[in-house]
């Protein structure tokens, strides 16, 4: 079972940015396919992007131009950097290792980590 760790979350100012961390156990996190969502009390997790294979990335409408995935596979990292935050973006954010299945699907994915608390609040 592949361990994954979320990390960087904080309390920062409407318009400001943040960049979480997402670290995975074990070999081959090259071809990994990874996931970030969040979730705030009484709602659905919901999805905001992923990182396939060859590069590719999804987004999800309300974080597209915003919010930009990169990982590092030395590191078996994987970053989510959030610019122009927003309140509505506050949440605890998770990262997942993706399996099969609609990528929008939190069934399609197993190895969550805790999750890291992101509060955009003046």
């Amino acid at each position: 079972q592949v361990q994954v760790s979320e990390s960087g979350g904080g309390l920062v100012q409407p318009g400001a940015s943040l960049r979480l961390s997402c670290e995975a156990s074990g070999p081959s996190f090259s071809t990994f396919r990874m996931a970030w969502f969040r979730q705030v009390p009484g709602k659905e997790r919901e999805f905001v992007g992923g990182s396939w294979t060859r590069g590719a990335t999804t987004y999800a409408d309300s974080v597209k131009g915003r919010f930009r995935i990169t990982r590092d596979n030395t590191q078996n990292t994987v970053y989510l950097y959030m610019n122009s935050l927003k309140p509505e973006d506050t949440a605890v954010y998770y990262c997942a290792r993706y399996l099969s299945g609609g990528y929008g699907d939190i069934g399609s994915y197993n190895s969550w980590g805790r999750g890291t608390q992101v509060t955009v609040s003046s």
